[in-house]
This record gives structure tokens, sequence and C-alpha cells, in this order.
């Protein structure tokens, strides 16, 4: 029997503190060293959106907002890409925090809130998504509330699937403001899928490299350089 549909999550309401500047409107690819952003260049958040919808049934957006700041879409000088922008909104269904303030855990909860299916959860900046990946985690049968895989003896909650079980395990956490995500796995059953198995199909483990930090930044876009 074929699996039930599958939403894509994207948690996009992170304030990127540490990166100082919105990296949903990050251009990607990103240009050469020295030179200008191409205009109709995409932003990572497009891009990303776009793969994800090639897996998933639909694409939730959860906390994005498509004015964003202008004060720091401007500060670092690099002309802003049209895609996603109050001019060029993206084309996917975008929902607010059920919970305001929850971290990574109110946007799981919030996007599967809204999902009302089994959802798969990423974070806006992790650009490379490993499709093949994603669909065998997505081909698995389904006798367990979540899928998460383990890198380095450590899960990865935002690289991962949930179904609606997880809600209420989810929300009691929220409410009592024990926001790390991976609390809530042992009132659900969490099927861990294991290092090598991910290898199989990431054997870098690509798909888990996120940008926090202007160092990130530097390095995926050397990465992104070498993949072109």
């Amino acid at each position: 029997m074929p699996a039930e549909p599958v939403t894509g999550i994207i948690l996009a309401g992170g304030k990127s503190r540490r990166l100082g500047r919105d990296k949903t409107r990050l251009p990607w690819p990103p240009p050469a060293p020295g030179q200008p952003t191409a205009p109709g260049t995409p932003t990572l958040l497009a891009v990303t959106a776009g793969r994800l919808a090639t897996v998933c049934a639909e694409v939730v957006l959860v906390g994005y907002r498509a004015d964003g700041d202008a004060r720091s879409a401007q500060s670092d000088g690099i002309m802003r890409c049209r895609l996603g922008t109050p001019h060029h909104p993206l084309p996917y269904r975008t929902v607010p925090d059920a919970y305001p303030d929850s971290g990574s855990l109110g946007g799981i909860y919030s996007g599967l809130a809204a999902a009302g299916r089994w959802a798969f959860a990423i974070a806006a900046d992790m650009p490379f998504l490993n499709l093949a990946l994603v669909r065998y985690m997505l081909s698995l049968p389904r006798q367990w509330d979540a899928l998460v895989p383990v890198i380095a003896g450590r899960p990865e909650p935002l690289h991962a699937l949930y179904g609606p079980a997880c809600l209420t395990a989810m929300r009691e956490r929220i409410r009592a403001r024990r926001l790390k995500i991976a609390g809530f796995f042992d009132a659900v059953r969490v099927c861990y899928l294991d290092e090598a198995t991910v290898r199989r199909f990431d054997p870098e483990l690509r798909s888990f490299f996120n940008i926090n930090t202007p160092a990130d930044l530097a390095r995926a876009q050397a990465m992104q350089r070498e993949e072109s």
C-alpha cells in the first residue's frame, strides 16, 4: 500500500541573531567571491522549499513573513533576491507559530498541527537537502510516531518525520516551557535511523549542515561552489 502523503514543514521564523542577517533571504546559489548577486537569484528558502516540494505533497512555511525586516535586508549592501519578497511571495502555505517564542519545538508543532497528517520537518538554513535520503525516509512503513536520524550518537530532530500522534506530547512540553525537541521522544514511539543507513544516501552527511554563523555561511558557500 502506498505511504500516506506527507507535508513538508520548513521552520522559517528564526531571528538569525548569530548570523546577523536574515538567512531565509540569502541568495542561493551564492555569487562568486567579490561578485554581485545576479538579478533574479532565488533565496535559500525558495530553493529549499522548491526541492522539498518535489518529494512532499505540499510545503508549509512556519513563521515566515514575506515582508521580513527591511533594515536587515539592506544593511549588508547585497542586492536582495527577487523571490520570497513582498513583490514575489513564495507559492506555499504559511502558518504562524501557534506558541510564539517556543523555538524549534514550537515550530514543528505548529507545522504538524496545520498539516493534520504526517510531516517531514527541516530548518530553513539547511541548503544541502538530500532528496534520495528524504524519499527513503518517507517510503518506510510508519509503524511508529516519529522517524529521526541519529548522527554521531545524537538525534537530528530537524531532519525528521513526525506523525499527528506526536502533537499531544509536543504541546505538553511547550506549555511546560521544556523546549528541547528530543525531550518529548520518551512519550511517543520513535524509530531511530542509524548513521550507516543515512550514509548510504548521503556519505558526507551534508543534509544536516545548517547555517548559524558567518563562518557556517562561508563554508556553505564554498561547499555549494564545489558542487556547481
